[in-house]
């Protein structure tokens, strides 16, 4: 089952228990999903793309944390991180950092990389095989520690 499938069952299920929260922040991320099912390009999404819209909803909540850390707002802070919570659900299990280290090796060692001008080619080969257990900005830090 993918991950839009999972989130449109989970929905239904909030629906049913009256969890407001569970239903307001599956709908959001079911929304993000489906407009970007529709952009111009008309590509269909697989099920990297749908770990990916599910991860920038989590960023997302995360710049909300910050924004109303400065506002000194713990409501709005409580309210991101059950969000978060809830949209972890359906992310597959982070790596560790010295599994992304390890990885990027051998992602580097594949393309021949050796200094941060092919940093690009690295990124290129090496997202896919994340898969959406890390992030794009914890792998670059990873791959550029490796490639200066």
């Amino acid at each position: 089952m993918d991950t839009k499938t999972k989130l449109q069952e989970a929905l239904k299920d909030a629906l049913r228990t009256g969890n407001q929260m569970r239903k307001d922040t599956l709908r959001m991320t079911i929304a993000a999903i489906k407009l970007a099912e529709v952009q111009p390009g008309g590509k269909s999404l697989d099920e990297a793309a749908y770990l990916a819209i599910v991860q920038k909803e989590v960023k997302s909540r995360r710049e909300s944390i910050a924004d109303a850390e400065r506002a000194q707002r713990p409501d709005l802070i409580a309210a991101a991180e059950a969000e978060i919570i809830i949209l972890e659900e359906f992310l597959p299990k982070s790596i560790s950092p010295a599994e992304l280290e390890e990885l990027a090796r051998q992602v580097i060692a594949e393309t021949g990389a050796t200094s941060i001008r092919e940093m690009g080619q690295v990124m290129k080969t090496l997202i896919p095989r994340l898969q959406g257990r890390a992030t794009g900005d914890q792998a670059s830090q990873a791959v550029r520690k490796l490639l200066q």
